[in-house]
């Protein structure tokens, strides 16, 4: 695995950055392909540095980003100083604006991708939110300096995805797991199960309710009888604990972490949330 520090570029609601000390310490220690289907910020995947991977994630422009990470990484830095240069609120509703515009599928990769890095720096607690047509929707952050251009990162990410053996998928989650062998690894880490009717859940604008929640538990079951192991992040409700009840199969632990996306900052205190896996550690 890699030893060049990366980090993500987007910052990502439900991100793994604080928790990454605890699932590290319970992966298998014999990985031969890392498999993760929701994607999101890819905290894990840029600390571990897998060289065999399999990476998918349900948002398009999400996945768009990391495509011109690798293939045109200049090409971006280059347009992402443009908006850091125009940067403004009018600005930034201006460019927010375009995916509701019919022009928009005339954008080129490389301005879609630099369009949602700017969005994300930008908007208001760097929470990526989309409506039920899959339109942008976050107000202006106004922040005082904000970090739009990352050259280090952006250009060690696209030397990792480059010199691995990566493969990028962009759909439904299952999609990913096809053809497994044993020795795979899969970590998922789905949009939660919100704790009340307030928390964040835009990821996409189809959302992840109990029903897919369901499913996954009955993924993971069958993974299981492959022989294929995996570790689920979710949050700490009765329900998740009742869908991985099963501890024929199912190992469980609790664990605390911040969480830095929060309209109100006084709000942003330790939370529970669960690693779910079917491996001895």
């Amino acid at each position: 695995m890699g030893t060049t520090r990366l980090k993500p570029i987007l910052k990502w609601a439900g991100g793994k950055r604080q928790l990454l000390d605890v699932i590290r310490e319970h992966l298998p220690t014999d990985i031969t392909v890392y498999v993760e289907p929701f994607l999101g910020g890819g905290a894990l995947l840029f600390d571990l540095q897998p060289k065999r991977a399999i990476i998918n994630d349900y948002n398009s422009e999400l996945m768009n980003v990391y495509k011109v990470v690798k293939e045109n990484p200049q090409a971006l830095i280059d347009n992402l100083y443009n908006h850091k240069n125009n940067n403004s609120k009018d600005y930034f509703y201006n460019i927010r604006e375009l995916d509701r515009l019919e022009s928009f599928s005339e954008l080129t990769d490389v301005e879609r991708a630099s369009r949602i890095i700017y969005l994300n720096k930008t908007c208001y607690n760097g929470l990526f939110r989309v409506n039920q047509l899959g339109q942008f929707n976050t107000p202006y952050g106004r922040h005082k300096n904000p970090q739009i251009i990352n050259e280090e990162m952006i250009n060690g990410i696209s030397y990792y995805f480059n010199t691995a053996d990566l493969k990028m998928m962009t759909g439904d989650y299952k999609l990913a797991l096809k053809h497994l062998r044993k020795g795979s690894f899969v970590y998922f880490d789905p949009p939660y199960l919100p704790l009340n009717s307030s928390s964040f859940t835009g990821y996409t604008e189809l959302g992840f309710p109990i029903e897919k929640q369901k499913e996954l538990r009955d993924i993971c079951i069958k993974l299981h009888k492959r022989g294929i192991r995996f570790l689920v992040s979710n949050s700490f409700t009765d329900e998740i604990l009742d869908l991985y009840s099963d501890d024929s199969i199912f190992k469980i632990k609790q664990i605390n972490v911040p969480r830095k996306i929060n309209r109100n900052g006084s709000c942003r205190v330790p939370a529970s949330e669960l690693i779910i896996y079917n491996y001895d550690i």
